[in-house]
């Protein structure tokens, strides 16, 4: 009896120590799946193969070791993927506890070391999800959406950076387009004083010839040409500059001297010949209100209009600089000692002179009256291509004066319309009147008031008004032409500009022709009735010096002095002009 029960004592103790050690394995989580297969169902390997669609489970759920443990037919996932044959391989052995057993040597409980190949297992993705290895740890969809998160920020930083950069850069680029590195700058004050100051105005002007120039450039090297004006030149001067160029305001280069201030033949360092004309005003007129009107002047530019060249404002004095005319004034030609202008110069002059004023008067904005029309105000080129010069001058002076335009006369006398001379009232008609007795001047050769002449004739508009009916109504000129011309002229122009005179010396203003309509019949572009207004020559009741007799009386006066002239000189002729 005592042998036969020895046995079953010691045969129940190795079946229990047997199954104690699978335990530690199965309780460390990095390699459950091994140890529970063999375990419940060696044979049931085969099984899985035909069932691929079960992997995903142990996916979604890998912390958790004991579930395989109850469920046998789980452990198959890495025989799941027949691609993978290292997996099932490394196991041949028949025995169910063959991997636990032979490393299980160690009581401490730690993993014992895998029979798989040296190769690391890969986690690898088939058709019906990523395959898990013994090795593999599982994705962590947090993990993946932070890194997409952190890439995607990342990108959308990069975009918006360099959408800043590309806004830095245009801005810096158009602030220095607006900073001017071009050749048109604003030109600040000419004098020292003010250098920094009001260097806002004299901008570029919607012309094609604008205003140039820097005090800080260093290249004062200017191309000029005639007809250039104030396109590539500078637009300021200083003091010291004009007074060099005119070797100190030097009498010898005196060119004329009118109401608006003397004029100086100049020629700058780099060669150019100027004329500079230093206006007759005083320290009262601001310096923003003359540049201003300066801004105006050299806006201007057509063929038949003196270009303005700059300007230069040094304590009360105040210069301006034009291009220098070559062959001197209309006055020069028709009235000094020499030889005696032809009769196609005299048609060029006028026509070019009337399409000068027409644009001041019609075409230019602003509008520009000139005030002081006359033949020392007309230049010369070479070609004899007229100039009209001195324009804007008068409001230049009346900003010194302080005075309202209707309120003050300005000009030449014996150029002046009746009503700006007696009323101080100006019009366009004013000029038109002025420029009527320069074609006087062309016609008849005498000026425009002459003390030489008898009592009653020196006024050569008053002189000049029974032979313009007389020549208008039987063609015939001998008596009012230029002795000079000697019969040496164009019959039907001498008509057509003896008309255009008649009218534009008119007495009342309202019955005087525009500028254009001058130029039109001096071009003989149209009919000359235009310039009659609807008036037959000789026929106008315009002017009557009875009715006047008062305005007439007040306006030889001014002309010749307090000398009293009785109106029985006016009287005994009936002017019709």
């Amino acid at each position: 009896p005592p042998p036969a029960a020895d046995p079953p004592k010691h045969s129940p103790p190795p079946p229990e120590t047997l199954p104690s050690p699978p335990p530690p394995p199965i309780a460390s989580p990095p390699i459950p799946p091994p140890p529970p297969p063999p375990i419940a169902s060696p044979p049931l390997p085969p099984p899985p193969i035909p069932t691929p669609p079960l992997p995903p489970p142990p996916i979604a759920s890998p912390p958790i070791p004991p579930p395989p443990i109850a469920t046998p037919p789980l452990p198959p996932p890495p025989i799941a993927s027949p691609p993978i044959p290292p997996p099932p391989t490394p196991t041949p052995s028949t025995s169910p506890y063959p991997p636990p057993l032979p490393n299980n040597t160690s009581t401490n409980g730690t993993l014992p070391n895998s029979p798989l190949p040296s190769e690391k297992p890969v986690a690898k993705s088939s058709q019906f999800g990523p395959n898990i290895t013994a090795d593999s740890t599982p994705p962590n969809p947090d993990g993946l959406k932070a890194g997409g998160a952190a890439t995607v920020g990342s990108i959308v930083g990069f975009f918006a950076l360099s959408l800043v950069i590309l806004a830095v850069w245009f801005t810096h680029k158009k602030k220095r387009r607006k900073s001017g590195f071009t050749l048109n700058y604003t030109t600040p004050s000419p004098f020292a004083s003010s250098q920094n100051s009001d260097s806002s105005f004299l901008r570029r002007s919607q012309f094609s010839s604008q205003l140039a120039g820097s005090p800080s450039s260093n290249n004062n090297n200017y191309m000029y040409s005639q007809d250039m004006g104030l396109g590539q030149s500078r637009s300021w001067f200083t003091y010291q500059e004009l007074s060099l160029a005119t070797e100190d305001f030097s009498e010898k280069n005196i060119l004329g001297e009118g109401g608006f201030g003397c004029v100086y033949k100049g020629i700058l360092k780099e060669g150019r010949i100027v004329a500079v004309k230093q206006l007759k005003v005083g320290g009262g007129q601001g310096e923003r209100e003359f540049r201003a009107e300066v801004e105006i002047i050299s806006r201007i530019h057509h063929r038949h209009l003196v270009s303005l060249v700059g300007y230069c404002i040094a304590e009360s004095q105040r210069l301006l600089v034009y291009d220098y005319a070559p062959n001197n004034t209309l006055h020069h030609h028709l009235h000094s000692e020499g030889n005696v202008m032809d009769w196609a110069s005299r048609v060029k002059v006028a026509a070019g002179a009337a399409r000068g004023l027409a644009y001041l008067h019609e075409d230019c904005q602003p509008r520009i009256i000139h005030r002081d029309i006359k033949s020392t105000n007309i230049l010369l080129d070479n070609n004899f291509e007229a100039l009209v010069a001195d324009f804007g001058l008068a409001k230049l002076v009346e900003l010194d004066l302080h005075t309202h335009v209707s309120t003050r006369v300005m000009g030449t006398f014996g150029y002046l319309s009746p009503e700006y001379a007696s009323t101080g009232k100006l019009t366009e008609k004013s000029d038109v009147f002025s420029f009527g007795v320069v074609l006087l001047e062309l016609i008849t050769g005498r000026k425009p008031v002459d003390s030489s002449r008898p009592l009653g004739d020196e006024s050569l508009v008053e002189w000049a008004r029974p032979l313009l009916t007389q020549a208008l109504e039987r063609e015939q000129f001998g008596e009012i032409v230029d002795h000079r011309l000697k019969d040496n002229f164009v019959p039907s122009e001498m008509f057509r500009m003896i008309e255009a005179a008649a009218a534009c010396v008119r007495h009342h203003a309202t019955k005087r022709p525009k500028m254009s309509q001058v130029v039109r019949a001096l071009d003989s572009m149209d009919e000359l009735a235009d310039l009659n207004n609807g008036v037959k020559p000789g026929q106008s009741g315009v002017f009557s010096s009875s009715e006047h007799s008062a305005q007439i009386r007040m306006f030889q006066r001014m002309a010749f002095g307090s000398q009293d002239y009785s109106t029985d000189t006016f009287n005994s002729q009936s002017s019709n002009w």
